[in-house]
């Protein structure tokens, strides 16, 4: 689709032709020391090289059914990062490629759940989660906490008081994580967890995105001793929990075999030569995708950045850059979890801002920001992170507004996104994601146009889309849109520019309400 059908299509309106653009070798050999200077360089056609260059390093290493896959643990990842920090040396970078330890598992044999004698195939709203421990369980469940709530949801042993050893652990989704969710069960005397969604649009996104009966992204990160089970879809964890506490004995049958093994991943940081190393801007992107070549997700995030980096190599700035392209995100945040909790206290003090690009370039888009503030785990964060982050959302929230596209406030980016680990770090944050799956409702496509249903994937449709589907293959290049991709990436450039020039940042007034105009 050209350039002009798309903005059409879409309800977006380019703002007026400009001048001559510089090449994109001056671009990334000058110094762009206005943001005018770097926005005119953020344009479609180099960003969409990037994304080129990352399907065809997909296509060059199809997975096992034949498909293109950059998926973490494989060589199309391998070559994607090998791919970023080659640009970014020779762009004059200090680059370093970070590997860390990381487990996996694999399923012996085909993992069963029954509830009541009905047999559930695993995609049919559950999978085995990652780390899961092996056995064969026979009994009944105890539910704790409640679906719409994130309270008394076994992340506290004080939830376990009343639990009775030997039962399973029948869990909603709380603002711990999983791994503490199980680990307290286990301490509990649980025989097995089973782990649900406590919200009814969280099942599509979650469920979805695991369990093809061969490797279990999230939602573990340390070796549980007992069978685990999780996402259960909203309806039927929500179902069988009322069962339980009405005072039925729903018996549950579980069996799960599993082999684990350990594996290297890789993140790739590159640092400007610039800048006060006392106020580091970290801006972020995942570099592995999920069932597939992952050009949407996250090939789109991953290229603004990378033009972004190159288009600011040689701009000084009064606050150090630095840029990284983590790993292992769909699976459990693995790459930034690994950054944070490693990185020295003493150097993780002197990040000041963290910005989270994650999909930059759908077709049928809603502009979400992220906020810590809308996060299910902000009780979780240390204080300043909330306060602190609001500068990086008037940022974008006022260069949208200035070339008059809506967005919205959203909790997308701590819960679920590499942000979330800065967020638990103390370290504030913003982001942006433009959507993905299904369903785009009435009232967005008022703000945003486009249509109801897929934000990309078949459009208009209501199958979900392409992104976090096992065996769809089609999060490809065509799931993309180059109009989104541009506008979106100039945004992004521009909150990097004001806050890398910020002389506040970090000094505790940067993030107020009167350090930026609304």
């Amino acid at each position: 689709m050209c350039y002009a059908a798309a903005a059409a299509l879409l309800g977006f309106h380019p703002l007026s032709p400009a001048a001559a653009a510089p090449s994109s070798i001056d671009c990334q050999t000058r110094n762009n020391d206005t943001e005018k200077r770097l926005l005119e360089c953020i344009r479609a056609p180099a960003l969409w090289g990037h994304l080129k260059a990352l399907q065809q390093i997909a296509d060059e290493n199809p997975g096992r059914f034949g498909h293109g896959n950059r998926d973490t643990g494989t060589p199309g990842y391998r070559a994607s990062v090998s791919y970023v920090a080659h640009l970014l040396r020779d762009a004059g970078y200090r680059v370093q490629i970070q590997s860390y330890p990381w487990r996996r598992s694999k399923l012996l044999e085909r993992p069963k759940f029954a509830l009541d004698g009905r047999s559930y195939a695993q995609g049919e709203g559950w999978f085995v989660a990652s780390l899961s421990g092996s056995g064969a369980v026979h009994g009944f469940p105890q539910a704790l906490g409640q679906p719409d709530m994130e309270s008394e949801s076994g992340c506290s042993p004080t939830d376990f008081k009343h639990f009775i050893p030997g039962r399973i652990a029948l869990l909603p989704r709380g603002v711990c994580d999983f791994d503490a969710q199980v680990a307290d069960a286990t301490r509990a005397g649980a025989s097995a967890v089973i782990l649900y969604n406590n919200r009814p649009s969280d099942t599509a996104a979650v469920y979805r995105r695991h369990g093809n009966g061969e490797a279990f992204p999230a939602p573990l990160t340390v070796d549980a001793r007992i069978p685990v089970l999780g996402m259960l879809s909203h309806d039927l964890g929500a179902l069988l929990a009322a069962r339980c506490r009405s005072g039925g004995h729903p018996r549950v049958d579980i069996d799960v075999h599993l082999q684990r093994k350990s594996d290297t991943d890789y993140n790739v940081i590159a640092d400007s030569p610039f800048g006060d190393p006392e106020r580091t801007v970290v801006v972020d992107a995942h570099l592995d995708s999920i069932y597939g070549a992952g050009i949407l997700d996250n090939g789109s995030g991953s290229a603004t950045v990378l033009e972004l980096a190159l288009n600011m190599a040689h701009t000084p700035t009064k606050n150090h850059l630095r840029y990284i392209w983590f790993g292992g995100e769909e699976i459990a945040l693995l790459g930034s979890r690994y950054y944070t909790k490693t990185l020295p206290k003493a150097e993780l003090k002197k990040i000041a801002f963290d910005i989270d690009v994650d999909v930059t370039a759908t077709p049928n888009y809603a502009v979400l920001i992220a906020d810590p503030g809308h996060a299910h785990a902000r009780d979780k964060f240390p204080p300043n992170v909330i306060p602190e982050s609001q500068i990086g959302n008037r940022y974008f929230a006022a260069y949208f507004r200035k070339i008059g596209i809506a967005s919205r406030i959203a909790s997308f980016g701590n819960d679920g996104t590499d942000s979330l680990s800065f967020s638990l770090a103390g370290v504030p944050n913003s982001g942006i994601l433009t959507q993905q799956n299904c369903c785009k409702h009435d009232w967005e496509v008022r703000l945003w146009g486009g249509f109801p249903g897929n934000f990309e994937g078949k459009i208009p449709g209501y199958n979900g889309g392409c992104v976090d589907w096992p065996r769809r293959w089609c999060d490809n290049l065509s799931n993309n849109s180059r109009v989104v991709l541009e506008f979106v990436s100039k945004a992004v450039a521009h909150v990097v520019f004001k806050l890398a020039n910020n002389p506040d940042l970090g000094r505790g007034s940067a993030g107020s309400a009167a350090a930026v105009p609304r």
